[in-house]
């Protein structure tokens, strides 16, 4: 008989390693938000009720792609549904749900986080935020899914963010980057109207950063005797 921490045994270590991570920068508060990873058929995602900040690999529940239980003892997050429904829509690898301060705060006002600064480009561009539905339900599943076509992050009305990537790590990434720029955005909204970059300074940053590799290191080439 196959032990059930073995199953997703790295993967369950992984998810609870980015949850305290995501706590210690405080996008994580308490019992609230929840974290996934994807690997084929079997998801690896944080039991309801855990505090995440000092979340442990065996309160990691293992579930399939319809939600059924293969591993672990604790039941997994209320929006288990919402988390599925990514992986189902978009094949994506790790999926964040927080409710980090300054993301749920323009969540309260804002219709849509306007690409402000050209890392936002990064999650898509402008991040949509979904119309407010109550937790755990198939309506807000719906509709942060709609909100999510075309990027990699949404606000949820009056809730928090979602952000979703190929791999963890890439994931957590994209939640501390959003933060970062509804921070932007809230500071340059108290000084005055915030410019917003048109399509074409948006076009012209993605030719640059594809010219460039832009993201990556790159070595220097060595020095040749003769140009010393």
């Amino acid at each position: 008989m196959t032990d059930s921490s073995s199953v997703l045994g790295q993967e369950r270590a992984a998810v609870a390693e980015a949850s305290r991570r995501l706590g210690a920068e405080g996008l994580l508060i308490g019992t609230a938000g929840n974290v996934s990873m994807r690997v084929d058929d079997r998801v690896a995602i944080t039991a309801t009720g855990a505090v995440l900040a000092e979340l442990t690999a065996d309160q990691v529940t293992v579930v399939d792609l319809d939600g059924n239980l293969v591993a672990g003892t604790l039941a997994p997050t209320s929006e288990l549904d919402l988390h599925l429904g990514v992986y189902r829509r978009y094949g994506t690898g790790a999926v964040v749900h927080t409710h980090a301060p300054m993301a749920t705060a323009l969540s309260c006002v804002l219709d849509e986080l306007p690409c402000i600064h050209y890392q936002l480009l990064t999650l898509g561009g402008s991040v949509r935020v979904a119309p407010y539905a109550t937790f755990g339900t198939p309506e807000l599943a719906e509709s942060v899914l709609t909100a999510l076509e075309g990027r990699s992050a949404a606000l949820l009305a009056s809730h928090g963010a979602l952000t979703h990537a190929p791999t963890l790590d890439k994931a957590v990434e994209h939640a501390l980057l959003l933060e970062w720029a509804c921070g932007v955005y809230q500071h340059a909204a108290a000084l005055g109207k915030p410019r917003v970059l048109d399509e074409r300074q948006q076009r012209a940053v993605i030719e640059a950063a594809l010219a460039r590799n832009y993201g990556t290191t790159h070595p220097v080439p060595p020095v040749q005797e003769g140009n010393r």
